[in-house]
């Protein structure tokens, strides 16, 4: 039997609340309503692959808070067949989580709390306990731990004892990518989009840099394949040489939300890497989960198994690039 899948890294409560109109400092506007869910690398890419193989074994390997928005992870986690063996409870802080102001049909802010995110380390990733042939680690630059030198720690610790390793980070606007790159020679599998990919690589992410990008990422340690994903189409450069593949053209009206699209990408392209593809296989692969992450508004439930996935893409053809 296989030893599966282990995601590591970001997870929290997303408490959205919609609320009438944005008030001015001093006003008080009401909230409608106000809903709960899951958010974070950790079950949006675990999600994604228990529905896309819900035989495969996915560990949870993440930090929450002894609280109501802790329990209600692990529940959702264990309600979608994750396994939570490796599933931390922090003795000191609160579960990290995302205060959502949406206006109905308008715009949203975000207030986040780092929370128990903000701990997650080393000491938190027992590789004995999850005995996982895959770990997945991220969001690098959301992780103060894992930014400042953990990360680099359980990869290397990951690679002694013969474990896959892969990485996917956030986008921002800083000079923090720095911090990524003593991981990448242990990384080997650096699946990201093309913002990320260029800070990293310190090259201008334009359609027409990102073979140099990938090869760039390579070069600086990764170890089997660079994946770079945008709207118009991913690139790979792996085993097989560089590769691009065209996303899926969707018809007007389909898209129904972006939610979580990158990372049904990501839990495509690890599930090829599993299951054994070619890089073109995993390339096309992962542009149909992401394509079909897309016709719903949140991160998880348009995905499906492998075989009604690659069934429901066969009507759409591919853009020209």
């Amino acid at each position: 039997m296989r030893k599966g899948i282990a995601v590591a890294g970001t997870v929290l409560a997303d408490k959205i609340n919609v609320i009438k109109a944005y008030p001015k400092a001093g006003e008080l506007t009401q909230i409608k309503s106000v809903s709960l869910s899951v958010g974070g690398l950790v079950p949006n890419v675990g999600i994604d692959l228990k529905k896309i193989d819900p035989d495969c074994t996915v560990y949870a390997c993440c930090k929450v808070g002894c609280d109501g928005e802790g329990e209600f992870i692990k529940s959702e986690l264990g309600k979608n067949g994750l396994d939570l063996s490796g599933l931390k409870t922090s003795e000191t802080e609160r579960t990290s989580f995302t205060d959502v102001m949406s206006i109905a049909g308008g715009e949203r802010t975000f207030f986040t709390y780092a929370g128990a995110c903000a701990e997650f380390g080393e000491k938190d990733v027992d590789l004995d306990l999850i005995n996982a042939e895959m770990l997945h680690l991220g969001y690098f630059l959301l992780l103060d731990k894992i930014d400042g030198g953990d990360g680099e720690k359980i990869l290397k610790k990951a690679k002694e004892k013969g474990v896959k390793t892969s990485i996917d980070l956030v986008s921002e606007n800083s000079d923090r990518y720095s911090l990524v790159i003593p991981c990448l020679k242990y990384t080997d599998n650096l699946i990201v989009n093309e913002i990320e990919a260029g800070k990293l690589a310190g090259i201008e992410p334009k359609k027409e840099n990102v073979r140099k990008i990938c090869e760039t990422l390579k070069r600086l340690g990764v170890s089997e394949r660079v994946i770079i994903h945008m709207p118009e189409f991913c690139a790979c450069a792996g085993k097989d040489g560089y590769i691009e593949m065209p996303s899926l053209e969707l018809p007007g009206g389909y898209i129904k939300g972006a939610t979580g699209a990158g990372d049904a990408f990501c839990a495509g392209v690890l599930y090829g890497i599993y299951k054994g593809f070619t890089d073109k296989e995993i390339l096309e692969f992962s542009t149909q989960t992401a394509a079909v992450s897309l016709k719903t508004a949140d991160a998880v439930s348009g995905l499906m198994t492998e075989s009604d996935i690659r069934e429901f893409c066969k009507v759409f053809g591919r853009k020209k690039i």
